[in-house]
């Protein structure tokens, strides 16, 4: 194959590439798009540039445009309107749950919502109300909610 028509498909990988990023959104098919177009315009100045030569190319300049991306968004991360969209103890955090099964010996569950979680704390009885402060895996930490004393 001629040097024009291999830096041509790597030009046209790189579209290709370019192109699924814009349909599958997902930040790195853009590192692979770049590195692919690099390594085209690379066989345009180098025109004897073997195909292990070429394939080496895309790989460092795969591997350095992922690095460089990672560095980038690690630096300026981008703001999100939910930020625990995918940390559900942490959205769950402050809630009023009811103990549905006694926690004893620093293990029970209490109800969430509509479902029941394996819960850790201080010993309570079934129907004891407690506040979640922390979780671990599918585990809450719960502590109890104080009790309102009445005086006649």
């Amino acid at each position: 194959m001629e040097v024009d028509g291999l830096a041509t498909w790597w030009l046209v990988a790189a579209v290709v590439l370019g192109g699924a990023e814009l349909l599958v959104p997902g930040v790195f098919l853009v590192f692979l798009a770049a590195a692919a177009a690099v390594t085209g315009a690379f066989l345009l100045l180098f025109p004897e540039l073997p195909v292990a030569a070429q394939l080496l190319s895309f790989a460092a300049w795969s591997a350095i445009a992922v690095w460089l991306g990672r560095k980038y968004y690690r630096e300026n991360p981008v703001a999100s309107a939910d930020p625990l969209l995918n940390d559900r103890v942490a959205r769950l955090l402050g809630q009023t749950v009811t103990v549905v099964q006694a926690i004893e010996n620093g293990t029970g569950r209490v109800r969430v919502g509509d479902g029941e979680w394996l819960a850790h704390g201080p010993d309570l009885p079934a129907g004891a109300r407690a506040r979640i402060t922390g979780g671990s895996g599918a585990a809450l930490t719960v502590e109890p909610l104080p009790t309102l004393e009445t005086h006649s």
